[in-house]
């Protein structure tokens, strides 16, 4: 599935998240949303682009957006990661894949010659009106928060 393009409406969602609640993209209308899929918690690439969203939550906060980092980890995997690392952002399970598939970032990745499936680093901006306002499709972690801020400074 392809990834949405900026001006589409953003797919909707309700998945557990970290602490046993739930989180429902909608629900947080008008906020601006900060959606980043990663591939596996406690691996040093995902810890990294947590930490760096973490260390601007409060920034992010005063622009008016909420950062929500989605994975297919379990949402006790996603617990114990925010309590290693004293993540302030929200992590919400996508087991089933079907928000990654929507959000078209499951799909062939290689590593050291090896093809396998798994999700793609990317981010997408959701803007007040429920619209993808920005999408980073192929994301390097170094840098990534504070272009996500600067965009949603500018939005």
């Amino acid at each position: 599935m392809t990834q949405p393009a900026i001006g589409d409406k953003a797919p909707d969602f309700t998945l557990p998240r970290d602490g046993g609640a739930e989180i429902t993209l909608s629900a947080l209308a008008p906020k601006q949303v900060v959606l980043y899929f990663y591939p596996k918690d406690d691996t040093p690439g995902c810890t990294t682009e947590a930490l760096d969203f973490t260390a601007r939550a409060a920034e992010f906060d005063a622009a008016g957006a909420v950062v929500i980092g989605i994975s297919k980890d379990s949402v006790a995997k996603h617990d114990k990661f925010s309590a290693k690392h004293g993540l302030g952002v929200i992590l919400a399970s996508d087991e089933a894949g079907d928000v990654c598939a929507r959000y078209g970032v499951w799909g062939e990745k290689k590593l050291y010659g090896r093809i396998f499936q798994g999700i793609t680093r990317a981010t997408f901006l959701i803007g007040a009106d429920g619209c993808v306002a920005r999408v980073w499709p192929k994301v390097k972690v170094a840098g990534h928060a504070e272009e996500v801020l600067a965009a949603v400074r500018g939005a």
